[in-house]
């Protein structure tokens, strides 16, 4: 066949396969409904506090509640004694609350992860950082930090964000949202700061999951069923449970 010829039934082939293409693409290409979410501007500035419950929080919740029976004992959490409060009960003989710069009415210690100061080795048998180590330049640091500072078996849970807006501090507080994470980073991060230790992440979210929630859409205006499909694509957040081994040999 003659290379004129060629070139035509290629072009012909080519034509005819992008408007199957758009066609059989659903919905075909330009017959999106955007409806209310065809916007520059959020639909909520503050994570959806303001219409409901955060879709965040609404799996930091399922991932607290999953392990409330690790909330015991001495108890560390970050900025206030919330979740411990909401799921260790009377699990808890101590409740200490970090803070690195503000003296609230619950804070007990006031330090920085990162640099470990204040905070005395081997002394929590758990810790709760939800939404915290994005805040901190120096990650590795501070989880190592947290495994410092654990009883051997403690427990450390933490959360943070793998899709998400920026954060921007409140007044007065001089923190800064600095990362994002995935889950093979945050199995790495833990793995490497935990030796012989229990770790286990989970990730949360699904594309609809991540578009409401960076909408700041609440957690109730989805489905039970859109909020729990998890995709893998799509981590919206990232939960760690971490043990430290019960033989850790003790640290000076």
């Amino acid at each position: 066949m003659p290379v004129d010829l060629l070139t035509k039934a290629y072009r012909w082939l080519r034509d005819r396969k992008r408007k199957l293409d758009r066609y059989t693409r659903w919905p075909p290409l330009g017959a999106l409904d955007w409806g209310d979410l065809r916007r520059l501007n959020p639909v909520s500035k503050n994570f959806g506090l303001d219409r409901g419950q955060p879709i965040d929080r609404y799996y930091i919740e399922k991932f607290l509640s999953w392990h409330a029976l690790d909330i015991r004992g001495r108890v560390l959490e970050i900025g206030d004694p919330r979740y411990t409060r909401q799921f260790g009960g009377d699990r808890v003989t101590r409740s200490d609350v970090l803070h690195v710069n503000l003296k609230k009415p619950d804070v007990t210690i006031v330090g920085d992860l990162a640099t470990g100061d204040q905070l005395p080795t081997e002394a929590f048998d758990c810790l709760i950082l939800t939404q915290t180590l994005q805040v901190i330049f120096d990650v590795r640091a501070a989880v190592g930090t947290c495994y410092r500072i654990l009883k051997p078996g403690g427990v450390l849970l933490a959360t943070f964000p793998g899709l998400s807006r920026v954060a921007r501090p409140s007044f007065l507080e001089t923190w800064k949202d600095t990362w994002r994470f995935t889950k093979s980073g945050a199995e790495r991060l833990f793995r490497e700061a935990f030796p012989s230790g229990d770790i286990s992440v989970t990730a949360f979210g699904n594309v609809l999951a991540a578009v409401a929630f960076l909408h700041g859409l609440a957690a109730e205006e989805l489905l039970p069923e859109e909020l729990e499909a998890t995709d893998p694509d799509f981590e919206v957040l990232l939960a760690v449970r971490a043990v430290k081994s019960q033989s850790a040999p003790q640290e000076g």
